[in-house]
């Protein structure tokens, strides 16, 4: 149940016309009172003799009958409350019980006081009913509305549960600013999929990504296509910002500009600042090694260096300070804005969707420590300069290897914001990390194919000495991994590892320990990107020779010196077991 505490208004008998009346698209049925401060208020949308004007008469009659210097210059007072889409449809009787609850606890009307304001509830749809009240009590003082909003999401709360209705998490204050329903209209009128608001929060988010400074940031909204006004105090300092989509007009034919305070509460100037604040002007040197051996500014390269800098933030917000582990939250929402806007095709929606459901878990009260998130803001830097990725070779591959190292940090998020009460963000980035499970088997397709027919390759005896490494390595995980069709893509990971002079028990046992597998889908997965990633394997497999190397010969033929493990032949092809 969601109810909603609109601005106040000074007009009572406007919104009377609204709540009665069609909608703008004459969504509104059968308007009628379900409940009211007096059980003998008329009722206009029942009643033939009643009118919207009487009504409003004796709505606002305890306003006009104070003095005009006494009057509250906005004293009508508006609630909306909305069943959740899967809730049944409640009768008359129920939405009358839930306005009388919500008008108690709001203090519009408290329980047992006779000198409450004046109200009325009004149906016009099976899952909302709006209540109106004025706000002059009936002894002539106003009402104490002190954070009438939260209090309606806690009765909100409690009526759920008594109804048996579905329960939704209280807002914190910290969440972006919902479309008004003139806006959701107007879109659908328009044409578009979201409203305007909504596509510039997704184009500032965007725009903000790893940009580190003012004139940045702004060439950034204009090269996206937004129209910009700046506001500057008169010693010319930019105070703030504004923006617009070109075909977004109101009534007179001009463009409908929105802050950025008014897009979501980090997206005000001072609170973009705050995140470059911190930046270091240098790339670190190791991310400038990897440039240089994979080709600077290349996609690969970037995805490389986001799945490294995503590595080292999930320990951050697994057993960082709250500060320190709320940087690395918000700026893990660059990373995916900066990851959806140059992802492939077969991609770019899970991504998108990803990055739009995280934007919710990107903000808590707990106040984000700058600084500390450099990794993070450097990677989606390097997403966004690198360029769309053509999600084939290394470019596939490495966006493979990143989201699933995502999956991780976004999963610990979760984990992070559930520890902290936050049940909105917690929600969020789980709904975040099922995106990213779905993006990840997109991506992962190619390459894991790749790997796992060299793995089928491999001669028996290899596959046997691997798999008596795998057992004494990883002895817990062992069997679930030869289980899993994902073996024969690490068996080939282990070969090239070792070929490649690595210790393949050491490494397994390093990666493994690194962080909990149990949320994997598949631990042999997750455990060829964390080796290929730690020993600096190409993502992209089919990009080395087969079995070409004189070290892998040489590992062949110590295999074949090696007891075999236990197992008996059959004809055709062998099963992951049968291989064992």
């Amino acid at each position: 149940m969601i109810p909603r505490v609109h601005k106040r208004g000074s007009n009572t008998f406007g919104l009377l016309i609204y709540l009665y009346g069609k909608g703008t698209h004459e969504e509104h049925v059968d308007p009628h009172l379900v409940a009211a401060w007096d059980s003998f208020a008329p009722d206009p949308g029942r009643d033939p003799q009643a009118t919207k004007r009487q009504l409003q008469q004796l709505l606002d009659q305890p306003v006009q009958t104070l003095a005009e210097s006494r009057r509250p210059a906005k004293h009508v007072w508006h609630l909306s409350v909305r069943a959740a889409p899967d809730d049944p449809v409640l009768s008359d009787e129920q939405w009358g019980e839930i306005a009388r609850r919500m008008v108690a606890a709001t203090g519009i009307a408290p329980a047992a006081d006779e000198a409450g304001c004046r109200w009325a509830a009004v149906r016009h749809a099976d899952d909302h009913i709006h209540i109106i009240a004025t706000l002059v009590r009936e002894d002539g003082r106003r009402p104490r509305l002190n954070n009438d909003a939260k209090r309606s999401q806690a009765e909100a709360r409690l009526i759920e549960a008594e109804y048996g209705l579905k329960q939704l998490s209280t807002g914190d204050g910290t969440a972006a600013q919902r479309p008004t329903s003139a806006e959701r209209h107007k879109a659908q009128r328009q044409g578009r999929e979201r409203t305007a608001r909504e596509e510039l929060r997704e184009s500032v988010r965007r725009a903000v990504a790893g940009a580190r400074s003012d004139e940045e940031f702004f060439h950034r909204l204009a090269a996206a296509g937004l129209l910009i006004r700046k506001r500057a105090a008169p010693s010319d300092n930019l105070l703030g910002y504004k923006v617009a989509l070109p075909d977004d007009l109101n009534k007179d034919g001009e463009p409908v500009f929105y802050p950025g305070a008014r897009l979501a509460p980090d997206l005000s100037l001072p609170r973009i600042r705050e995140r470059w604040s911190g930046d270091a002007q240098d790339v670190p040197a190791a991310r400038r090694e990897e440039a240089i051996r994979t080709g600077p500014g290349s996609p690969a390269s970037a995805r490389r260096g986001t799945a490294s800098a995503v590595w080292q933030a999930v320990l951050v917000v697994d057993h960082g300070e709250d500060g320190v582990a709320a940087a690395h939250i918000a700026a893990v929402g660059e990373v995916l804005d900066a990851l959806a806007k140059t992802s492939a095709a077969h991609t770019r929606r899970e991504l998108h969707d990803a990055a739009t459901a995280f934007e919710r878990a990107s903000r808590s009260h707990v106040r984000a420590v700058r600084g500390h998130d450099r990794a993070l803001r450097q990677a989606a830097r390097d997403l966004v300069q690198g360029g769309p990725a053509l999600g084939r070779g290394e470019d596939g591959a490495t966006t493979a290897m990143a989201i699933d190292m995502l999956f991780f940090l976004i999963t610990a998020t979760a984990h992070w914001h559930s520890r902290k009460g936050h049940a909105q963000q917690a929600e969020a980035a789980t709904r975040a990390a099922e995106h990213l499970r779905t993006a990840y088997q997109a991506a992962s397709a190619q390459p894991l194919g790749v790997l796992y027919q060299r793995g089928r390759r491999l001669s028996r005896p290899m596959l046997q000495r691997q798999t008596a490494l795998l057992r004494k390595a990883l002895p817990e995980l062992a069997e679930q991994i030869l289980a899993e069709p994902g073996w024969y893509a690490l068996a080939a990971t282990i070969r090239e590892a070792e070929a490649a002079g690595h210790d393949p028990a050491a490494l397994l046992s390093d990666v493994a320990a690194r962080r909990e597998l149990g949320t994997a889908d598949s631990i042999s997965d997750v455990l060829v990107w964390r080796m290929r990633r730690t020993a600096d394997l190409p993502a992209d497999a089919s990009q080395l020779p087969e079995t070409s190397t004189a070290a892998n010969r040489s590992a062949t033929r110590r295999a074949t010196t090696r007891p075999s493990a236990p197992g008996r032949r059959r004809s055709g092809e062998e099963s992951p077991r049968q291989a064992r």
